[in-house]
C-alpha cells in the first residue's frame, strides 16, 4: 500500500489539538514557577502584574502552540501531498491479525441448541 493524499484539514485539526495540550501542559508548567517566583519576590520588585503572567501563560501557551500546530500541519500536509505526486508516495506494510469476534460465531450457537 501506498500513501498518496493526507487530508490537510483533518491532520491539522488533529495537530492543533495535540499541541494545544502539550501547550497546556507548558503553560501549566510556567504558571507554577511563575507563582512560586512572585511568592519568593520582594514586593517592590514583583511590580504590578507578577500574578498576571502564570495565568497568561495557561490561556495564551495552548492558544498559540494550537495555532501554530494548525498552520505548521497544514503545511506539512499540502507539501507531502505535492511531493507524493512528484516521487511516490510513502510505503506502508500492514500485517494481517486475527480477526476479533464480537461473540460466539452462528454455528456454535447453533450446535448448542439456541436459534439464531
Amino acid at each position: 500500500m501506498e500513501l498518496r493524499r493526507i487530508g490537510a484539514i483533518s491532520l491539522a485539526k488533529i495537530s492543533a489539538s495535540i499541541y494545544a495540550l502539550f501547550g497546556l501542559l507548558i503553560g501549566s508548567v510556567v504558571s507554577v514557577v511563575a507563582l512560586i517566583a512572585g511568592s519568593v519576590a520582594q514586593p517592590e520588585t514583583a511590580g504590578p502584574f507578577a500574578g498576571f503572567y502564570g495565568v497568561a501563560a495557561v490561556i495564551v501557551l495552548p492558544l498559540f502552540y494550537g495555532a501554530a500546530g494548525f498552520v505548521g500541519s497544514l503545511i506539512m500536509a499540502g507539501l507531502y501531498n505535492w511531493l507524493a505526486g512528484v516521487v511516490g508516495g510513502v510505503r506502508l506494510e500492514f500485517q494481517p491479525t486475527a480477526e476479533v469476534s464480537d461473540g460466539p460465531d452462528r454455528q456454535s450457537l447453533a450446535s448448542s441448541g439456541v436459534q439464531t
